[in-house]
């Protein structure tokens, strides 16, 4: 049996917190995991960011209902749901998702959670687990599944090499020239071929 793990943001839908800098035209938060690594790094920055500025959820979930899936994503989720099951790991936050998952036609999610004061201010992230997205594959190979696994960024490497076949999306240069041993494709199409390419039933 075979199962397809997605990133979501970058491969499904813009990146938000770029969304969330054009919004409030704090350059600095358009750092993302294309950017820096460590994403405990990445999200402390973030959240000294948001409370230097005074800024909470309510602006972060006014920027992601105005954003829509990537072009195409829609119709590549169905193609891919009637050939494959699927489940997105992302490392963005329940509080953020939700609007996106209804326009994607609720697929799984698997992510984190947000803490908020009374006031939408966040105060704090918990993560589910560390890593989580390549123990999430490793958990499914226990369940003898066959995992392909696509995503674009520095925190998607460890669950591309975990997977049975890791393949690079829309991923920055500086990413493709760090990870040679995945194929990178820019493409919805592109990345239909590559799954095609890696699943004996095609």
């Amino acid at each position: 049996m075979e199962i397809v793990c997605l990133d979501l943001e970058g491969v499904l839908i813009p990146e938000i917190w770029i969304g969330v800098a054009e919004k409030t035209g704090i350059d600095a938060l358009r750092d993302t995991t294309r950017d820096i690594p460590d994403y405990d790094e990445l999200m402390q920055q973030r959240l000294r960011i948001m409370d230097e500025n005074g800024l909470g959820l309510p602006i972060i979930q006014e920027v992601i209902d105005s954003l829509d899936p990537l072009e195409g994503a829609p119709e590549f989720m169905a193609w891919l749901r009637a050939h494959f099951q699927v489940v997105i790991l992302s490392d963005t936050f329940y509080e953020f998702g939700e609007s996106f998952m209804r326009k994607l036609d609720w697929p799984t999610l698997f992510c984190h959670r947000l803490e908020t004061n009374a006031e939408g201010k966040i105060v704090n992230y918990h993560l589910r687990i560390k890593d989580h997205k390549r123990e999430a594959v490793k958990s499914l190979h226990d369940l003898n599944f066959t995992v392909f696994a696509a995503g674009d960024s520095y925190n998607d490497t460890s669950m591309l090499n975990e997977a049975d076949q890791g393949i690079l999306f829309k991923a920055p240069g500086h990413v493709i020239e760090e990870f040679p041993q995945f194929p990178s494709v820019n493409s919805y199409a592109e990345l239909r071929a590559e799954l095609e390419k890696a699943s004996p039933r095609f």
